[in-house]
């Protein structure tokens, strides 16, 4: 007797795959697009760095600020020693902008001439950033104007002095 063969029933057994093509490369394929992308990546390092020196630079003057507010908020309780806390603070914030050697020694018109020559103006030496050096020796206390006028000329020069 002749033996039955069982028929195959899965129609796909006898297929072949079809080959795959490659895969798409990431890395662009002309020297063109290799230094443009090259460059594109050098030139965000480059931000970034510069972005984090300038915030790392800048740090004392954000600190400065912060003070600058703390003071402002306590004042409304005293507000007599108000010229002798902003006093403070700016020759503490130039010994950390400027070399030590420059700022220390300075007192008087020559401090004022200091703070208007890195800020460009003559708000110190001629206006009320007087205050600074005579406001906490004087008999009568400055007034509430005048020391609205010294805090926002002491949050400008913090603010935009140079070096």
């Amino acid at each position: 007797m002749a033996e039955v063969q069982p028929v195959n029933t899965d129609p796909v057994a006898g297929l072949i795959d079809i080959p795959l093509p490659r895969e798409v490369s990431l890395w662009p394929q002309t020297w063109e697009a290799r230094i443009a992308t090259i460059l594109v990546l050098v030139s965000v390092i480059a931000l970034i760095w510069r972005v984090v020196h300038v915030r790392r630079v800048n740090r004392y003057r954000r600190a400065a600020l912060a003070e600058l507010e703390t003071i402002r908020g306590a004042s409304s309780t005293a507000p007599s020693d108000l010229p002798a806390r902003l006093a403070l603070l700016v020759r503490r914030t130039a010994l950390a902008a400027f070399p030590r050697a420059q700022v220390a020694p300075l007192v008087g018109p020559a401090w004022l001439t200091f703070l208007d020559d890195s800020y460009g103006g003559h708000e110190f030496s001629e206006g009320v950033g007087r205050l600074l050096v005579n406001g906490p020796y004087r008999n009568d206390p400055p007034g509430e104007a005048e020391l609205t006028s010294l805090a926002a000329l002491v949050r400008q020069w913090i603010e935009v002095h140079r070096a």
